[in-house]
């Protein structure tokens, strides 16, 4: 290197060549300066030792404690506090802090600790296989309430964005009811076709009453009318509702907190604009998405009719194994404690399926039980 430099290349030119720094060729230039190349020693030029660096004995000294500690110790603790406990009890009583010893044991590589495992999410919609694998949408729908028009009306507001496609709506509403939700969700299928999947939480304005036992709500029994299959997520649940939580959260950034409305068609205006243009941004995820199917022509929903089809449950069994829906308690399996299971309810062959989910194996969903569920046909108590 030196002798190139001398010859008329550049410092960085040399460093380029022999793959180092510049710093470092310009350090052997300074060490040869006035001398000859044969003349020149360059073995001699060792790493310097920081002033206040722990002596080798010492570092050598506290290896051993910590080799003694973890062979005889009682405790069975051999870390930085037991070894400074130790240090502190010797005749020469030498004094080293905590954080020395723990500088030593890491620059010697006897460390115990190790980095924390970073395991990948699990898929979109992991815990339905079908939407998992991208053969079926998943429509998630929920509510933002109370929201307070100054001088206005409190208004809440229904939102919806498709899992995989990313196709959003937002409906303006005088109060949260499942007669009011109806028309929305109609429209929006009517327009943009039906999904494989219709997911909510578990308000009883999309699910049903919950202190009778069987009961199935407005909202899902126009989704089994539909062949669309409602599923119930709880909402605590780490990851299954947030898609249609962060829409949420984006839109009152962007309508809501954006502008100063005074009654609530004005709101729905803005909404309406947003979503177009929402919708625009987001088009090219609808080109991998799922399709979806056209809503039936001239269909009407008759409240009357014996249920068919598929509801689903995400549930978290108990201390018992047993998980509660449907305004009763289903036992699935003592050995699956406090563990997230999908329960499908088939009212077709009048039983539910338990499978069990686990995300660290989001693929892994053996079937725990099938028990039998034969439901009255009782008729509905609402309003037609």
């Amino acid at each position: 290197m030196v002798r190139q430099v001398r010859s008329g290349s550049s410092l960085r030119t040399v460093a380029r060549k022999f793959g180092v720094s510049v710093s470092t060729v310009s350090g052997w230039v300074s060490r040869s300066a006035g001398q000859r190349l044969d003349r020149c020693s360059f073995s001699d030029l060792r790493r310097g030792r920081a002033w206040n660096r722990t002596e080798r004995a010492l570092e050598q000294h506290i290896l051993q404690v910590r080799t003694h500690l973890r062979e005889h110790s009682a405790l069975g603790d051999y870390g930085a506090d037991a070894i400074e406990r130790a240090l502190r009890e010797e005749v020469s009583a030498i004094r080293v802090s905590r954080a020395t010893i723990n500088r030593v044991l890491k620059r010697r590589g006897v460390t115990d600790a190790h980095a924390r495992v970073r395991r990948p999410a699990p898929p979109q919609g992991w815990y339905l296989p079908e939407a998992a694998a991208g053969r079926a949408e998943v429509d998630c729908f929920d509510f933002i309430e109370d929201l307070k028009i100054a001088g206005g009306p409190l208004v809440s507001v229904l939102t919806a964005k498709s899992l995989l496609g990313a196709l959003t709506s937002a409906w303006v509403l005088d109060k949260p009811s499942a007669r009011g939700c109806m028309p929305c969700i109609l429209g929006r299928w009517g327009r943009d076709g039906l999904p494989g999947y219709a997911q909510f939480d578990n308000d009883t304005l999309f699910q049903g009453a919950h202190q009778y036992p069987d009961t199935v709500g407005r909202i899902s029994r126009l989704c089994l009318a539909l062949e669309v299959v409602p599923v119930f997520v709880p909402p605590l649940e780490h990851g299954m509702q947030n898609s249609i939580e962060s829409f949420n959260g984006l839109w009152q950034a962007k309508v809501w907190q954006r502008y100063r409305v005074a009654t609530a068609a004005e709101l729905q205006a803005r909404s309406d604009a947003y979503i177009t243009a929402h919708r625009a941004c987001t088009a090219p995820r609808r080109e991998t998405a799922p399709p979806r199917s056209p809503i039936p022509s001239h269909f009407e929903l008759d409240l009357r009719v014996p249920l068919r089809g598929q509801m689903i449950f995400i549930r978290r069994t108990d201390e018992h194994g047993q998980v509660h829906m449907l305004g009763q308690r289903f036992a699935v399996s003592p050995e699956w404690l406090h563990r997230l299971v999908r329960c499908e309810v088939d009212f077709d062959h009048h039983c539910i399926r338990c499978y069990a989910l686990r995300r660290r194996a989001p693929t892994e969903q053996p079937l725990l039980v099938t028990l039998d569920y034969h439901r009255t046909d009782k008729p509905f108590k609402g309003d037609l």
